[in-house]
């Protein structure tokens, strides 16, 4: 079959172009935003990419048009598309009839947290020899490669829980390693879970069409303002997954979220297990301040140790969500704690991109004031009084309509310099938030003024951070080299 994607270069729908490849069809598509690293990860697979949104792309007609949640009535080849009554699917849904069903289903959801959770649940399968498939909305650096389908039957007996292994294949006899048939079936699939809407002709939550026999839900706060009007609206279309969950499924909750719990209380029949620091079922007691070496306990009983490289509380909580997770599908949770300590992060999340003159470089996927609060707080407990300073790109929707914008200053607590990039087109005023940090914080109207503040402020042992959840231009790598320069 011959797929044609809408949005081809998106990482959702690159990684169902790359799925959708492995599964031996014939793939091309088109973006507006046809350049590396996706561009050529795509070519490298041996798939056509067009530029643009020409109707011309779809000329032969393509047995079945995929299409991204990005593309909008008006579109060149949206609007060739219906007038020439091609078929059409959008991405969830044809990734849900397509790869995962029959498979056992591990979802990600959550404001924040869900590539790196997902990430990190996808090591720890691969670690018990599960050998699963995934997609994600990011590079993962244990496997180099944001998409795969998976599939083993091999899996080491002492990397699987034996009750939770039995009950999972029906009772069968694990000691060889050798799974039945029915097992094999149902490889499992760890799925970034996003409650963004699904496309311009469906606009339910992508994560409905998933139907997880697993499901974390790692936080609910309110955010994509382009779409939702207020948390409630997002906390029904959590619902919505929490009704796909079967009962002989696991919901794996934060013990700390009172609006997950609101969720539940709308109704759940599905075994929860909730996770915390001091609180719920998994819990972890910290050992070191900035979250890299903590405890875990699950329903009382220490389980062991996890030392890895990852700060903050939040990457505990993802941790605990993770592990939860992994051992209601089946893993020995205590046999999984050493796998932590070779994990490797998602690119653009808190990544080292360099050391020059005693200036630390990092890269963050910056798209919440939580998510930014949490991972500066991680950072300071790492390097103490040393001086943190900020690059700032208020780049999500939510951020550029400003519904985030009374809670980025308090976000910022723990820099110790900020410079807000104020393009002219932003429809807010962002003074809003540098005069809010008591001269701690500064705006510049494009990213050559933006990095020429940053590099008059930097000095050895500073920690430079550039937070953003688009491309920034560049803005990390470019600095760097200025500091070289």
């Amino acid at each position: 079959m011959r797929l044609h994607i809408l949005g081809i270069c998106g990482t959702f729908m690159g990684g169902v172009a790359a799925l959708a490849r492995e599964l031996g069809h014939e793939v091309e598509g088109c973006d507006a935003n046809v350049y590396p690293p996706m561009s050529t990860q795509l070519e490298a697979l041996g798939i056509r990419l067009m530029d643009g949104y020409a109707a011309e792309h779809l000329k032969p007609a393509p047995d079945l048009v995929v299409v991204g949640n990005a593309m909008t009535r008006g579109n060149p080849a949206v609007e060739y598309m219906l007038d020439a009554q091609l078929r059409y699917v959008s991405g969830p849904q044809w990734l849900g009839e397509t790869v995962l069903a029959g498979r056992e289903v591990l979802a990600v959801a959550g404001t924040h947290g869900k590539t790196t959770t997902t990430s990190l649940l996808a090591h720890l399968l691969e670690s018990a020899g599960m050998a699963p498939g995934f997609l994600i909305g990011g590079v993962p650096g244990n496997f180099g490669v944001s998409a795969r389908l998976g599939g083993s039957s091999r899996v080491p007996s002492d990397s699987l829980h034996p009750q939770l292994a039995l009950r999972a294949i029906g009772g069968a006899d694990v000691r060889s390693g050798i799974l039945p048939a029915r097992f094999e079936s149902r490889v499992p699939f760890v799925i970034e879970a996003d409650e963004y809407d699904t496309a311009f002709f469906d606009k339910r939550s992508k994560f409905v069409h998933y139907r997880p026999r697993i499901a974390i839900l790692n936080n609910l706060e309110y955010d994509h303002a382009d779409i939702f009007p207020d948390v409630a609206a997002i906390q029904r279309q959590f619902h919505h997954l929490v009704r796909t969950v079967p009962g002989n499924g696991r919901l794996i909750v934060n013990a700390h979220d009172e609006r997950l719990a609101e969720v539940l209380a709308m109704g759940c029949w599905t075994p929860v297990e909730t996770f915390g620091i001091g609180r719920g079922d998994w819990q972890a007691e910290l050992i070191a301040a900035d979250g890299s070496a903590f405890k875990v306990t699950r329903k009382g009983e220490l389980l062991g140790e996890i030392r890895w490289p990852l700060l903050g509380r939040h990457s505990v909580m993802n941790a605990l969500a993770a592990l939860a997770a992994a051992t209601a599908a089946g893993a020995d949770p205590r046999a999984l704690l050493p796998a932590f300590a070779s994990f490797e992060s998602v690119k653009r999340r808190m990544e080292l991109v360099d050391e020059v003159g005693g200036v630390r470089v990092y890269d963050d996927f910056a798209h919440h004031p939580t998510a930014i609060a949490t991972t500066l707080a991680g950072l300071r407990a790492k390097v103490g009084k040393a001086r943190i300073v900020v690059a700032l790109e208020p780049r999500s929707n939510s951020m550029r309509l400003g519904a985030h914008a009374e809670a980025l200053a308090p976000s910022l607590a723990d820099a110790d310099a900020v410079v807000f990039l104020h393009r002219p087109e932003l429809p807010w005023d962002a003074h809003r938030v540098t005069d809010a940090l008591q001269g701690r914080g500064s705006t510049a109207p494009n990213v050559d003024a933006l990095l020429a503040a940053v590099r008059a402020q930097a000095r050895p042992g500073d920690q430079v951070v550039f937070m953003s959840n688009g491309g920034f231009e560049g803005a990390p790598r470019r600095f760097v080299d200025l500091l070289r320069g």
